[in-house]
């Protein structure tokens, strides 16, 4: 399977049970640049059809800026901003 593949079973294998709150570390860090803003799009639709809480865990800011409601800025465990 490509990189893509793996990310959207992987999400769907998170979705299924229908949790919460989903915590995602780093979820689009292994792809190229145009599959990561393809599945970051399919993500945020799908977080906010289901009604899913979601913390993102990343290093990207536009990532970030894209995907958050409200972010945090944190450094050696400490929210910053």
């Amino acid at each position: 399977m490509s990189g893509g593949q793996q990310q959207r079973v992987a999400l769907a294998r998170a979705l299924a049970p229908r949790p919460n709150v989903l915590l995602l570390d780093e979820p689009f860090s292994n792809l190229d640049t145009s599959l990561r803003v393809e599945i970051r799009s399919e993500v945020h639709r799908l977080l906010i059809a289901l009604g899913i809480t979601a913390i993102f865990v990343t290093h990207d800011q536009e990532e970030a800026f894209v995907l958050g409601d409200k972010v945090a800025v944190m450094n050696e465990g400490r929210i910053q901003q």
